[in-house]
């Protein structure tokens, strides 16, 4: 075989290779993209909702930030503005779901925006209407209050809450939220994080979970110079 054939068939061979070696890593790109998911929030900073007075104290101190996590296939834009999930024919067991939103330096971010979803009591997502979906803003304190219910588990996932909370000068953080008292199917859930437990406490028929959301303003502009 003269050599410039053989040259030019070691380059083909070679071209076949790397096309390989990247549609490879293309496929494996792409779950990966689809995990980090997080849809932008297009809901208007209108500025803190009317006190709650909730009475709520932010914590001695801050995490640099709450973990974030993917929100799954199923999140919803633009979702009623609402405290309340229930609805007449609600199931399950009722939750108040409630918290601050603050800064690493445990100051309140006011006028914030946390959106939540979750799926009903047998494990459903309403991907066609908003049951068990809805956001608000957040007081002058910080301060959010849902009243929904404990949701159910599918397979593959232990019961959780899917959440997106952005201030009008923070970055977005998209996460979920675990309940402590299902340490059997969370351990078996692949995804739970334990610094994502809530608190959570039960008075009556009624569940109390708190959660604290801590975002990251390591972006925001200092001396109006935005950091590199």
């Amino acid at each position: 075989m003269p050599k410039s054939e053989k040259s030019a068939r070691r380059t083909i061979t070679r071209r076949v290779a790397l096309g390989g070696i990247a549609l490879a890593a293309g496929a494996v790109a792409v779950p990966l993209i689809v995990r980090a998911r997080s849809t932008p929030l297009n809901y208007d900073f209108s500025g803190p909702a009317s006190d709650r007075n909730l009475d709520l104290k932010p914590p001695v101190k801050c995490t640099p930030g709450t973990s974030a996590q993917s929100e799954g296939p199923f999140y919803t834009p633009q979702t009623p503005r609402r405290t309340v999930l229930r609805e007449p024919d609600t199931g399950g067991e009722p939750l108040v779901l409630e918290g601050l939103v603050l800064t690493p330096d445990c100051q309140p971010v006011a006028g914030a925006v946390i959106d939540i979803w979750h799926c009903d009591e047998s494990g459903r997502y309403d991907n066609a209407g908003f049951r068990y979906r809805g956001h608000q803003f957040t007081d002058s304190a910080g301060a959010y209050r849902f009243e929904t219910i404990r949701p159910g588990h599918y397979t593959g996932r232990t019961p959780h809450i899917h959440v997106k909370v952005q201030g009008k000068k923070t970055r977005l953080l998209t996460t979920q939220l675990y309940f402590p008292d299902r340490r059997d199917s969370n351990s078996k859930d692949w995804l739970q994080r334990d610094e994502l437990l809530m608190q959570l406490r039960r008075n009556g028929k009624t569940w109390f979970g708190h959660f604290d959301f801590i975002l990251d303003v390591s972006w925001l502009p200092v001396n109006g110079i935005r950091p590199l």
